[in-house]
């Protein structure tokens, strides 16, 4: 049973990790994620777009993006690169706003890519997160986003 400090979850249960093995090889799967012509074609949840990216990829360097959602409303996250390990690891802190700007979610993402061949073990490391429901919440978003990332990544290794 978990320990629970004035109705707060603990630390542990308010850490999303996600595994995937992609069909490409980790230099791909790394550069995904380092170019907004790259990024605009497949990050967000299923059914989303990103109109509006902005990146400065470099260590204290920043990103902006907008995902655009189906029923037409913007969701913005921006951060700052943390660390950067090409093509190994790659920190950046998640900071996401609500429509009047306002910071609801202000947390650090570390991502790794390990070498499988022509293959890439990916983990995504989201923590802290104030509340499990945010957690939750985040990890259907990147599921459906790794999905995309899935497809953009095996289409171009094919190509």
């Amino acid at each position: 049973m978990a320990l629970h400090n004035h109705g707060t979850a603990v630390a542990s249960e308010r850490v999303l990790i996600i595994t995937r093995t992609f069909d490409a090889p980790r230099e791909l799967v790394f550069d995904a994620w380092t170019k907004c012509e790259h990024v605009a074609r497949w990050f967000g949840p299923k059914d989303f777009t990103v109109p509006h990216c902005s990146m400065d990829f470099r260590v204290g360097g920043s990103y902006r993006y907008c995902m655009l959602g189906p029923d037409g409303k913007e969701h913005w996250v921006s951060g700052t690169y943390k660390e950067i390990k090409k093509p190994e690891k790659l920190v950046f802190t998640w900071v996401r706003e609500d429509n009047d700007g306002k910071v609801w979610l202000d947390n650090v993402v570390t991502l790794t890519f390990a070498d499988r061949g022509n293959q890439t073990a990916f983990t995504l490391n989201q923590q802290i997160f104030e509340e499990i429901e945010q957690r939750d919440g985040h990890r259907g978003g990147w599921s459906t986003c790794l999905d995309k990332l899935a497809e953009f990544v095996e289409n171009k290794h094919q190509s």
